[in-house]
């Protein structure tokens, strides 16, 4: 009699390697969407930790960071001022790299003394933050490495009525005429968020910038990262028909569009610049995630403005499906979906144009 051998036959484990197969596409979706969670979640634990330093930054001076300082070390910095990071810095536990800053070398080196060093701070300035990256961006290098970045960024406004410069993270008030009233340029307290704290965007969040610059088709998944130009530009003094324009405009530009900067985006914490949105601001021109553009019609500079002017469009974006965390002047973070009514969306970044919004129409 022969002895019966006990095992698998060859069918049996293709079927319970197909069954495993199985589970595991069935449970890699939920393994990702849990992991997107928790990145979510230390996304909006940062910007309550920017929040909080900002009010605890006006009980000390009474007014809102500005975002730059604006002639001050210009001479010495190619133009380029202190960001509004850098003011926070006590308030974010890191008192030791505020006081390890030295104001009155500046940033980049462009002294009209001779023998002036070719860089500063650059202690400071390499430092790259924890509360300053939401761990969702994914890139693993720095725009514009050492330099450390910043994955958030401040509301500069939006068309309002339509004037720049309307929200609450503004450039000072020595910034040069021509982009909105006077009114619109810093310093600003809380008290001049009149629209309410709750219903003013303080703080949201952007891809960083691409090291190197490369050339980026607007097709590409990485467009959010990049700058183009539009041929469609829409003056803002002409009012919300105007921004309207350009926002459409840039919107439908053909996929084929390539880049005019993709390092742009938050590639230095410590500094900023008056008409340069997309460096460490935002603004409420096009909706969430959406692509950004200069504006043809109102942005004079020419060919090097290339990181966004004041009436073009800076929106925050991220990898988080469907919208943005934001940070409000009351301090609270909710999440702003790209579907936002553009009317609401302009409403959420002016501080004082008299807009009611109401609490579920984002």
């Amino acid at each position: 009699m022969r002895k019966q051998r006990s095992g698998f036959t060859l069918i049996e484990l293709l079927v319970v390697i197909a069954i495993i197969a199985v589970l595991i596409a069935l449970l890699l979706p939920a393994v990702q969407s849990a992991r997107e969670a928790a990145r979510r979640s230390q996304c909006v634990n940062n910007l309550k930790q920017l929040g909080l330093a900002v009010h605890n930054y006006v009980s000390q001076v009474n007014v809102l960071p500005l975002q730059t300082m604006y002639p001050a070390s210009a001479d010495i910095s190619w133009g380029w001022s202190y960001g509004w990071p850098l003011a926070l810095l006590p308030n974010l536990e890191q008192s030791t790299m505020f006081n390890a800053f030295n104001f009155s070398t500046g940033l980049f080196g462009n002294s009209p003394t001779p023998n002036f060093a070719s860089l500063g701070n650059t202690t400071v300035a390499y430092m790259t933050l924890s509360v300053l990256i939401c761990p969702s961006d994914g890139t693993k290098r720095k725009p514009n490495d050492p330099y450390g970045p910043s994955n958030y960024v401040g509301n500069q406004g939006g068309p309002g009525t339509v004037a720049a410069m309307t929200g609450t993270i503004v450039p000072n008030g020595s910034f040069i005429s021509g982009w909105g009233d006077a009114a619109n340029f810093g310093p600003i307290g809380l008290e001049n968020l009149r629209d309410g704290t709750s219903n003013t965007g303080l703080f949201s969040e952007r891809l960083l910038g691409i090291n190197g610059g490369p050339t980026i088709p607007r097709a590409s998944s990485d467009f959010k990262r990049a700058v183009y130009n539009t041929a469609i530009g829409g003056n803002w003094h002409s009012g919300q028909a105007g921004a309207l324009t350009f926002v459409q405009g840039c919107q439908a530009m053909p996929g084929t569009t390539n880049s005019i900067n993709s390092a742009a985006s938050g590639i230095y914490w410590v500094s900023s610049y008056p008409w340069h949105v997309a460096v460490l601001n935002y603004n409420h021109m096009g909706p969430p995630n959406s692509v950004s553009c200069q504006n043809p019609a109102t942005e004079y500079f020419g060919s090097w403005l290339t990181l966004v002017g004041p009436t073009g469009s800076a929106p925050p974006n991220s990898n988080h499906p469907g919208g943005v965390n934001m940070c409000f002047g009351d301090g609270s973070v909710r999440f702003v979906k790209d579907s936002v009514n553009l009317q609401t969306w302009w409403a959420l970044g002016t501080r004082d144009r008299g807009e009611v919004v109401s609490s579920d129409s984002y």
